[in-house]
Order: C-alpha cells, then structure tokens, then sequence
C-alpha cells in the first residue's frame, strides 16, 4: 500500500492561486532524508510530513532544499486534508506538535484559522546591500528572529520589486518580508511580498509564518487587533490576522489540487 500524498492550494479557495503546498499522511516517524528527498521531488515551496500520536500529530515541513522551523501554509493545508479526507471530524481542534511548539488548528465557517507564536521585529540599520539588493529605499528596517521586515512608501513599489537574488543570498536570515499600507482596495489593510532566499525558494507566494511578524508590526502602526493581509505575489493570497498577546491567529482558506499514493 502507498503513502497518501496531497497538493493542496493554501491561502486561497481557488486552484492555481494561494501557495501550494504538499502533505504526506504517515502512520510513523520516518527518515529525514527521506522526506528531504520527497520534498526535493516534490519541489513546492514546502512539503508538510505529518502522524498521529494519541490526540495530537507530530508535524515537520521540509523545502527542496531545508527542514524549516516554522510554515503556516503547509499547516493550514494539513489541516485541511485532516478534515476534507475524514482522518478527523469536521468540528474536531487539531494540535501539531512541531518546532516551533504546539500549533492548533480550528475550522470557523468556510475559514481554517491557526493559532501561531507572534514573532514581532525590533528595529535595526539596514545591512550594507540589502536595499540595494531590493532597489528600493525603506521608510523602515526590521527584524526578527527569521527574517528582515522592510516597510516601503507605497502598494505600487511592493508590487513592482525586482530583487536581485543573487544578493539576496549573501544575507545570514531565512528571508526578507517587504510590505506597505493597502492602497488600492477597502479588503486588506496591509500588502507584502516575501523572499526566502535562505529556504531556498526565490519568492514563496503566501506566507502565513511572515504574517507572526506583519500581524504585531501593522497592528501597533494601524492601531488595530483584527486585521487582512494580502500577499502580493504572482499568485496572490490572502490571510486574516488576529493579535493575540503573544500569539497571532492566522485565517485562511484551501482547496485540494490533487491526491495519490507515495509508491517509493
């Protein structure tokens, strides 16, 4: 018998949009390179391996190219796939045991929403070359314990970034969330992109764990608890946030692209 192996689009409820993401049902802990090499074959932004262990599912998310710590996408599409494919009630809380703690997961209507660690910035002076690798000049730089925050002046130039990967590369972090104040539609608050050059993907196009930096950084500018992202890449996305203390609530929706079995 194969493994049960999905592609699920996160962050969004139409195909071909949000970000994909892989999820690999497991009965038991398996080998690491075995899922580096799956999620190599893969090649999504991240594969998601999950098993059951009396009520909780230990959870890990692999790149083609690293074990992450931390992704909301391929959680919320884990979560997903539990209750679409019957492994779990539709009304059931779902707990990830994973390396960033426990994650829970809770279905709310039509939306999946998480309950992740805030991972808010502090400020620092922007590292010789990073903006220049962005061609961009910042109204302000952060950073967290993942990633550099770049605050721009305006929705256009978000959109219009053309980075220089190559640069990119030569910074030590996971990546680098650029964002603004929405300008151009009442349905979101704040817009980003994200470059994750340290997890080997150029720009992923929606990510739920930049939004434990963009959620606390745009809550205490736009003085606001409750809050909608919108992820600007070529595929887009959105994600709602909620601040919570120490904690975001991300809000999303999925859709299921396709299903199989792993035969290897």
């Amino acid at each position: 018998m194969g493994i049960p192996m999905y592609q699920v689009d996160s962050f969004t409820e139409k195909v071909f949009k949000g970000n994909p993401a892989g999820v690999c049902i497991l009965t038991s802990v398996a080998d690491e390179v075995w899922m580096q090499n799956v999620a190599r074959e893969m090649n999504l932004s991240e594969t998601a391996f999950l098993y059951k262990t009396d009520d909780s599912y230990n959870l890990r998310w692999f790149t083609p190219a690293i074990e992450v710590e931390m992704c909301g996408h391929a959680t919320l599409a884990s979560a997903h796939i539990l209750w679409s494919e019957g492994y779990e009630d539709r009304d059931a809380e779902l707990n990830f045991n994973t390396l960033s703690g426990v994650l829970r997961a809770m279905k709310v209507d039509a939306w999946i929403e998480l309950d992740f660690p805030a991972r808010p910035e502090a400020p620092v002076s922007a590292p010789q070359g990073l903006l220049e690798a962005l061609g961009i000049e910042a109204v302000y730089v952060g950073k967290n314990k993942f990633d550099y925050l770049v605050e721009v002046s305006s929705e256009d130039e978000v959109r219009g970034l053309s980075p220089d990967f190559r640069m990119l590369r030569e910074f030590n972090v996971r990546g680098v969330i650029v964002t603004s104040k929405a300008m151009k539609s009442a349905d979101h608050d704040f817009v980003s992109r994200f470059f994750a050059l340290g997890a080997g993907i150029d720009e992923d196009p929606v990510t739920g764990s930049a939004h434990c930096c963009l959620a606390p950084y745009w809550s205490a500018k736009l003085g606001k608890k409750q809050m909608v992202g919108y992820q600007v890449s070529k595929r887009g996305g959105m994600v709602k946030v909620k601040v919570a203390g120490d904690r975001v609530i991300l809000g999303g929706k999925a859709v299921t692209v396709f299903k199989g079995e792993l035969l290897s």
